[in-house]
């Protein structure tokens, strides 16, 4: 079972936090990673990207020549794909391009990214942060100055209104809600920042998930 400082804004120790070995210190599966990355980039992917044929483009109703006595290639239509301005063979056509991901399967990778960043030593916890007030320079000066972060970094803490919006301008941040956590955004920031209320949340719903698929159906 991983045991994690617990450190406050100042980033003083101010305590420990027992996280479930379910979660946090499972065995990390590198290619269920990467495949469930690949199914979340590939379902933001718009699929709009059209290209029209020779029986969509404008014009090319008539014969552009004789077939005969020119010297030139025999044209049935000017909109033909081997003529500039023409049609486009097997050009693109919009498509929805978003995989199919089990559930069980992106839990297994949530799962394998947290642990990843408990053993690289990666992820810090912090009590709480508290604010008084809107303003990016001073969070910015606990992010840089207190705790020491001056990389890529992925916020995680519940309904804090002075947080998320001191937070939305920092560069190199991203600030993420407890139900919002994905593989992707953990695997591409160095750091991984949580707020021990977000990572209890988290481990508690990641560990009910598995005792409930362990009950045999009635």
């Amino acid at each position: 079972m991983p045991t994690l400082d617990l450190f406050n804004q100042e980033k003083k120790k101010v305590g420990t936090v027992k996280l479930s070995d379910e979660v946090f210190g499972a065995k990390v599966n590198m290619p269920l990673v990467h495949q469930v990355i690949k199914a979340q980039l590939a379902g933001r992917r718009r699929g709009t990207a059209k290209t029209k044929t020779k029986a969509e483009v404008r014009g090319g109703g008539r014969k552009p020549f004789r077939q005969k006595g020119t010297g030139n290639a025999r044209r049935g239509s000017t909109r033909s794909p081997l003529i500039a301005g023409g049609g486009q063979t097997f050009g693109p056509l919009p498509r929805d391009y978003s995989q199919r991901t089990p559930k069980e399967m992106m839990r297994g990778a949530l799962r394998s990214a947290l642990s990843d960043r408990v053993k690289a030593g990666r992820l810090l916890l912090v009590d709480e942060f508290k604010l008084a007030d809107i303003k990016t320079k001073t969070f910015n000066t606990i992010l840089k100055k207190n705790l020491q972060l001056d990389s890529k970094v992925l916020l995680v803490d519940d309904a804090n209104r002075n947080l998320e919006l001191s937070a939305r301008n920092v560069a190199r941040l991203k600030m993420l809600r407890t139900e919002g956590v994905n593989v992707y955004d953990i695997i591409r920031n160095e750091w991984l920042v949580m707020t021990k209320r977000s990572a209890e949340a988290l481990d508690k719903r990641l560990s009910d998930v598995d005792a409930k698929s362990e009950v045999p159906n009635a």
